[in-house]
């Protein structure tokens, strides 16, 4: 045993309770250095067999079969995702005794040891995109170049608290740029985001939610009229179709799985502090 593993956290939703979960069990075992990847939204037999196909790729290329941490409901998809050869771990097992198995090593009996697996450096990097998100919040700067992802939307539909979510939690520089009237006249992509087309993702939100979440912060105010939010919604739409930005409707979606769907449609890869 060499003391490095790659491990797989694959789920059918966002990922985030197997990660979890897994990154607190994996921290038990002390001198184990890890390679994660989390496929989330494994929810058709199409993406359980990606998912297979993935690990088993890694797992031809490497002198150790990979963990996968699984919270995959179907038992079909399950089966699929077993297929891979990689040693699948259901979070309702008792994993931690499967693992000293599996690993030639007894967990330490520590506690409280998942904090750390983030070194120096990753903490930095979360500090730093923190940083970035905070800076490029509402188009204050809009120098994009660093950006991971931009988000785009009319006012008050959660770009704010996305991107500060992705970056706290994954050390996604993330930015967000407001839609103005302006901008809205027109159903082409604003000038300055023209360079960072890939990175883009819209927001958009049911016209009645936004206008209340606008009514909380300007109470009897023009911006949260219902007739105003229907109408830059529209054309916020409209954009997004014209340019092919990808999209989603934040109404009934929390910000974890917003910002899981976002990162797994753009491809950003990165694992949970």
């Amino acid at each position: 045993m060499n003391g490095r593993r790659t491990v797989f956290f694959v789920s059918d939703s966002t990922g985030i309770t197997a990660e979890t979960i897994g990154n607190s069990i994996l921290a038990q075992f002390e001198g184990l250095e890890c390679d994660a990847h989390r496929i989330a939204f494994v929810d058709t037999p199409e993406k359980a067999r990606a998912a297979a196909l993935r690990i088993k790729i890694v797992y031809a290329q490497s002198d150790e079969r990979p963990i996968v941490v699984n919270t995959v409901v179907d038992p079909q998809l399950c089966e699929i995702i077993a297929e891979s050869g990689a040693l699948v771990i259901d979070v309702l097992a008792p994993f931690v005794g499967t693992l000293e198995l599996e690993l030639g090593m007894r967990r330490s009996g520590a506690i409280n040891r998942a904090h750390g697996m983030v070194d120096f450096g990753q903490y930095e990097a979360r500090i730093d995109a923190t940083n970035y998100a905070l800076a490029h919040d509402d188009g204050v700067d809009l120098d994009y170049s660093r950006a991971d992802v931009i988000l785009v939307g009319v006012s008050r539909v959660g770009k704010t608290p996305t991107c500060l979510y992705m970056a706290l939690h994954y050390g996604v520089k993330a930015a967000n740029y407001p839609l103005t009237d302006e901008d809205l006249e027109h159903d082409t992509l604003p000038r300055r985001l023209e360079d960072y087309r890939q990175r883009l993702y819209g927001l958009t939100i049911e016209p009645v939610r936004l206008a209340q979440v606008r009514e909380a912060r300007r109470p009897g105010s023009r911006y949260a009229k219902l007739d105003r939010c229907k109408r830059e919604l529209v054309l916020a739409d409209q954009i997004f179709r014209h340019e092919r930005i990808p999209s989603l409707n934040t109404t009934h979606t929390s910000i974890e799985e917003i910002g899981a769907k976002i990162m797994a449609h753009l491809g950003i890869e990165r694992h949970m502090f």
